[in-house]
């Protein structure tokens, strides 16, 4: 994985903090299992208290199975698997799901690739079609191909290339640490042999791996047994497997005999980065429930030994992490760390090595093992929240482990790992000897005269394919997708509300059987209340929240939430600020006094003041390297100059270095009150159950004598401005438009929403239809309307390689101007409501959605019954309306321009728009300064 007490209960609390946290237990998945004659493995999870059902296929062919010389090609083929079939036109499945108020997506593991969807429990019979035509009649033509090439080619400029530490963990990682496996090629491929596929090979491809004998089918939600396998068997039932068997990878990496170096480079390194690996057995060893609680130990949270030692202790790096990578087959375990500014990989190779030696010389605690056990398996059960997230369980303890039931009881097995369970395996694997370490640094450190070293050409052709090639049916020809059934009525949430005598607005929602709650409390104050010059205050003081108390240090905090397997997170936003609790329901009890204290008697100590500083630094010296970060930092000042909405909530590298703990202490004295705030319980709780505990952790919070002050109305009048920020080196260009939007008390809310799904949400949104779809430009294009108290925000965005910059904008402006020149289309309109009320459902399904959706009803004045009217005022919206809210907010004509990426590939195309282009070099960049500049 890689990771990244009130005066009245102090006693109780004390005592309770101190004795052993009661083991965590997570309820078994139910499901029953089956095989057809042909070779499918079928997986069933019966839930009739969802109106929805996810459906699955998983292949038994990841990037381990990528021919030599076409690195990427499992993952090249994942996005291919969306595209036409013989009956079914290209982007059906967006037809079938997205546009029903579903999901579709997938990914690709070494091991595996998984295809995944969910939709409302009746259009279950069309999802196993759909599957089924996939698997057995998939056209792979030309247009396809190559348009889905350039998709995947955008997708690793973005995650890798354009990204910071892109190439150490997608590419160095993984090379220096296997010689012969295939593991140790990049998943998502390189260009090079992106560039060099062919459609033989995509159609041997497919012919060779995607059988039914070699897939397994899961179907988790509400639905018919009986109908379910009637529909498998029909659909599914008569595939036939190819006579050819299936290739097997039986490379067997070596051991390492002595350690190794590894020296990596990036054009846009802000900071020093090293990963160790060994190597590690696979998921079915009997080690690998001790490695896992080892990972565990290291780094999982901020009592976890790295984060202790190097980021709080030692303050040497401002990221630690590790990983028990633990595959099908052999595998590696991993530590690292991005260092801080000023400190050297020699200091980070140094101090991780001997917190691995310390594991490797003596047992962890009792109560680190209790912590590692707790947070791991409480893991588990926010996984569970989804019916996605349970039919993954199932599908990776198949490939991945064997035995699909290897997903509950893999739970025993970590609960039953003992200190000296953790001790041997860490003197098994982590030999200092076997070390492979990765050095990542900027460019500008290689060695003088040292060329990168050159990728080997692919060979021009890995297969000949004579098979059945298929090819979309004309229209009267094509077989007509199964009738949809009918529907099941969800059963929505009834939330109680009560306010407590000091202010405080409670809200409970009983939401779910699973063993888990979530509080979470609002701070109706952000961003908007930082004083001048002191960008980022209030972000601080609620991130402080959580670094210590006058009654407990920061370690401390973290010591006992995380022993209850518990998430206590605190942050500050544009428009409020908040304190989350996740944890489950009989360790509640203890864990919401500890919510209670932070949030009432935040120390705000000098030295711990002084860490998070730094921290958030070295954070914006890593954002400062990203174009999409920095386009969105910008974005700020450039709608909102001129008003409290006008700067960067987190703050600059200017602001944040005058922040003094009294600064801090003055925000939480003024905002930070019972009287401002809004609690919500949701989950596995009772509306008394949640009073009473309010009552008892937070009745005592004083409400101060002076009234509250009211917050300012924010009202920006922004002249339109187009920009493009320098950033030499990097692998793409963010392209951002923004300009002001709407406040969420708005009469035309509903239709600015549904306008803007229209415009540029979700997959099959015009902005992405346009840009991705039809062009392959980018992996991704969309747009948000944000609607905040007074005032609100329009952005639309891409990532594309930086020369197509120019285009990219021109279609994001060309959208937004046919939006308003024209009304949507019925059936268009009818499909992008469904985008927005699916994913409304799917929100108020987990117990943080539903706390986001009602804390956000309560933050802007909305009755809590909103919920119940969401679906009805969305479908009322028409389309004329649609378009003349277009018309009237999304004009892009007042609109303002950013492109963050490297400049010289698109300044001159962008000036053709924009003649009045500024250019800003990164480095000249100054967001507390309306003009950008320093």
């Amino acid at each position: 994985m890689l990771r990244h007490a009130l005066a009245g209960l102090g006693l109780v609390l004390a005592l309770a903090v101190c004795t052993a946290a009661q083991a965590a237990t997570v309820p078994p998945i139910p499901f029953t299992r089956r095989v057809l004659p042909n070779g499918l493995t079928v997986l069933e999870s019966l839930d009739k208290t969802t109106p929805n059902v996810s459906v699955q296929v998983w292949y038994g062919v990841g990037s381990k199975n990528d021919p030599q010389g076409r690195s990427g090609f499992a993952h090249l083929f994942e996005h291919l698997m969306f595209k036409a079939t013989k009956d079914l036109p290209p982007e059906s499945f967006d037809r079938l799901t997205e546009d029903v108020g579903g999901l579709n997506n997938a990914s690709t593991y070494d091991d595996f690739t998984n295809y995944y969807e969910v939709v409302p429990a009746h259009h279950l019979q069309r999802l196993l079609w759909a599957e089924s035509e996939r698997m057995g009649s998939l056209v792979v033509d030309k247009a396809n191909f190559t348009s889905e090439r350039q998709v995947v080619e955008e997708e690793l400029r973005q995650r890798v290339l354009a990204a910071p530490y892109g190439r150490l963990f997608s590419l160095y990682v993984p090379e220096a640490t296997y010689r012969v496996h295939p593991y140790q090629r990049p998943g998502i491929g390189s260009i090079l042999d992106l560039d060099a596929a062919t459609l033989d090979d995509v159609r041997a491809f497919h012919q060779t791996y995607y059988r039914p004998a070699d897939a397994v089918l899961i179907v988790v939600g509400n639905f018919s047994p009986a109908e379910l396998n009637a529909w498998i068997d029909k659909y599914f039932g008569p595939l036939q497997n190819p006579k050819a068997p299936m290739p097997r990878v039986t490379a067997v990496e070596p051991p390492r005999k002595a350690p190794g170096v590894f020296n990596g480079y990036g054009p846009n390194v802000p900071l020093p980065a090293l990963a160790i690996t060994w190597l590690a057995p696979s998921a079915r060893s009997p080690d690998a429930p001790a490695l896992t609680v080892l990972d565990a130990v290291l780094s999982a949270g901020k009592s976890s030994r790295l984060y202790d030692s190097l980021v709080y202790e030692k303050r040497i790096a401002t990221e630690v992490y590790s990983n028990a990578d633990l595959p099908q087959q052999p595998g590696e375990f991993m530590v690292g760390a991005v260092m801080a500014s000023g400190h050297s990989i020699d200091e980070g190779e140094k101090a991780l090595l001997a917190e691995v030696q310390r594991l490797r010389t003596s047992p962890p605690t009792a109560e680190e093992l209790e912590a590692a056990k707790n947070q791991l398996i409480a893991g588990k059960l926010r996984e569970r929240e989804t019916l996605e997230g349970r039919g993954f369980a199932l599908g990776y303890a198949k490939w991945i482990e064997g035995d699909p039931a290897k997903a509950n009881t893999d739970l025993n097995a970590i609960q039953a790992v003992t200190a000296a369970d953790v001790e041997r395996v860490a003197q098994k694997y982590l030999d200092p000897n076997t070390r492979m370490t990765v050095r990542y640094r900027p460019e500008s450190e290689r060695p003088k005269g040292e060329a990168p070293p050159a990728e080997p050409a692919p060979p021009k052709r890995v297969a000949t394919y004579s098979g059945p090639v298929f090819t979309l049916a004309p229209p009267d020809k094509r077989q007509k997708p199964p009738p949809i059934g009918k529907a099941v009525q969800p059963v929505l949430p009834k939330p109680a509300e009560r306010t407590l005598a000091n202010g405080l607005r409670v809200i409970v929602a009983h939401s779910s059987a699973l063993p888990l709650v979530t509080a979470d409390l609002t701070l109706k104050t952000g961003a908007w209340a930082d004083p001048p010059g002191l960008a980022g205050d209030v972000a601080m003081t609620a991130g402080m929240l959580t670094e210590g108390t006058k009654s407990r240090s920061a370690r401390e905090i973290a010591r006992q939430v995380e022993r209850l397997g518990a998430t206590l997170d605190s942050a500050g936003g544009l428009e409020a600020s908040s304190v989350t609790l996740n944890v489950m329901p009989d360790k509640l009890t203890i864990a919401l006094p500890i919510m209670a204290d932070v949030t009432r008697d935040p120390a705000f100590a000098a030295e711990e003041l002084a860490r998070q500083r730094q921290l958030a630094l070295d954070s914006l010296q890593v954002a400062y390297q990203e174009p999409g970060q920095l386009a969105a930092f910008a974005a700020a000042p450039v709608v909102f100059g001129g008003t409290p909405f006008g700067h960067v909530p987190s703050g600059t590298p200017e602001s944040l270095p005058k922040l003094k703990p009294d600064d801090l202490a003055a925000v939480h004295r003024q905002w930070f009150r019972p009287d401002n705030a809004i609690l919500v319980f949701t989950g596995d709780i009772t509306p008394e159950q949640g009073f009473a505990l309010a009552e008892q952790a937070f009745g005592g919070w004083p409400k101060p004598a002076a009234p509250l002050p009211p917050p300012p109305a924010i009202r920006p009048n922004p002249t339109p401005r187009a920009i493009a920020i320098d950033l030499p080196g990097t692998g793409q260009a963010a392209v951002t438009v923004v300009k002001p939007g709407i406040p969420r008390s708005s009469p035309d809310y509903y239709t600015g929403i549904v306008a803007n799904t229209v415009l540029g949400g979700g997959y099959s949104a015009r902005l992405n239809e346009e840009i991705r779809i039809k062009r392959g430009l980018s992996y991704g294009a969309s747009s948000r309307l944000a609607a905040n108290r007074t005032t609100g925000s329009f952005r639309a965005a891409a990532q594309t390689k930086n020369a197509s910059a120019p285009q990219v904008l021109q279609l994001i402006e060309q959208q937004m101007a046919e939006l308003a020149a024209a009304p949507a289309g019925a059936e268009e309109l009818k499909a992008r409501k469904s985008v927005l009320v699916g994913g409304f459902g799917r929100d108020l399904a987990t117990t943080g959605g539903l706390a986001d959706i009602l804390g956000n009803l309560a933050l802007y004045g909305v009755p809590l019954d909103e919920i119940t009217r969401y679906t009805g005022k969305v479908d009322a919206v028409t389309a004329p309306q649609v378009q003349a809210f277009a018309a009237r907010v999304l004009d892009p004509k007042g609109a303002s321009v950013i492109v963050a990426g490297d400049a010289k590939a698109f300044t001159a195309g962008l000036k053709a728009e924009a003649p009045k282009l500024e250019v800003i070099p990164a480095a000249d960049l100054d967001f507390d300064n309306p003009s950008l500049r320093k």
